[in-house]
């Protein structure tokens, strides 16, 4: 074994000998050192740059393709706003959803120990996000998107069933996808400051979120019953086409001047976008394949949504 392996292997198994109090203790300490309150500390009365835009061209779903070299650099913009838009608004939802379940998780905890502590601090911060992620759609002049009645009820119900595993893996789902998006944004000179800064502030704190989570899988893999481990390993392939279905929502075409369904065609097609989208999923794929969450079934619908190779 090289040493580099050799050290991310004792790494590892030193973090995961700590106790889950330990790990939320170290979480609560960097949450008090960078923690953010993005009404004070992102700057909305900023102008926008007419010129800039709000995702990175290399991330706009139907970058590179031949509807893509026909835009104008404004109608360019304007989708990049749409799709921020429907991005940010996916946000809102999920964590609406993740600090539900949370809580419901919280009911047979001690409220008084590191870990409740902990979740109750990322649900403050999943609440300060939904609150930057309204404010950013209303200042850049876009509306939200709203889910749709199936949707809803969809939501509604998902945050029963979040229970240990299965808990920990949607949190990763909804998170990491994004996160590594997120990322590649942070520093792109084309893009408005205030969604670079917004970038900034989320990945800071979702570092943490995502950490906690995938603690969480970890410690629940030697103890979970052949159903949980069945019911994880499989039920989260069915994000994979409805994530694509998310990122292409015809609505934002349609918003942005373009014909809805044609171009969600485009866009599902787009080579360039299914790039993006392996990428983004890229190192959560991995994690749940050395966790044992990986499933010919699972693997099937993360490759029809266009995430797996």
């Amino acid at each position: 074994m090289s040493a580099p392996a050799a050290n991310t292997t004792r790494s590892a198994r030193a973090r995961d000998e700590q106790p889950r109090s330990a790990v939320a203790e170290r979480l609560l300490n960097g949450s008090l050192k960078r923690s953010y309150d993005p009404v004070v500390d992102l700057d909305w009365d900023a102008p926008l740059d007419d010129d800039k835009y709000f995702l990175p061209p290399a991330l706009i779903t139907v970058y590179g393709t031949d509807l893509w070299e026909r835009m104008s650099v404004d109608e360019r913009i304007e989708l990049s706003r749409q799709e921020m838009s429907n991005i940010l608004s996916t946000g809102i939802w999920f964590e609406n959803l993740l600090n539900r379940a949370l809580l419901q998780n919280l009911m047979k905890h001690d409220p008084s120990s590191p870990e409740t502590i902990y979740s109750l601090t990322e649900m403050g911060d999943e609440c300060r996000h939904m609150v930057m992620f309204g404010k950013a759609i209303e200042r850049c002049g876009a509306r939200p998107y709203q889910m749709v009645l199936w949707q809803r009820l969809l939501m509604h119900t998902l945050a029963y069933p979040m229970r240990g595993t299965i808990l920990w893996m949607a949190a990763l789902i909804g998170e990491e996808i994004f996160d590594a998006l997120q990322r590649r944004m942070l520093d792109d000179p084309e893009l408005q400051p205030l969604m670079s800064r917004l970038m900034a502030v989320h990945v800071t704190e979702e570092a943490r979120h995502i950490g906690f989570a995938r603690d969480g899988v970890r410690r629940r893999r030697p103890i979970r019953g052949r159903w949980e481990t069945f019911l994880a390993a499989n039920l989260h392939g069915l994000a994979g086409p409805l994530f694509q279905r998310v990122f292409t929502n015809p609505r934002m075409y349609a918003n942005a001047g373009l014909d809805p369904v044609r171009t969600a065609e485009i866009a599902r097609a787009n080579p360039c976008f299914r790039e993006q989208q392996v990428i983004g999923f890229a190192s959560l794929a991995a994690f749940l394949e050395e966790n044992g969450l990986m499933t010919r079934f699972s693997r099937w619908g993360w490759r029809r949504g266009g995430f797996l190779a």
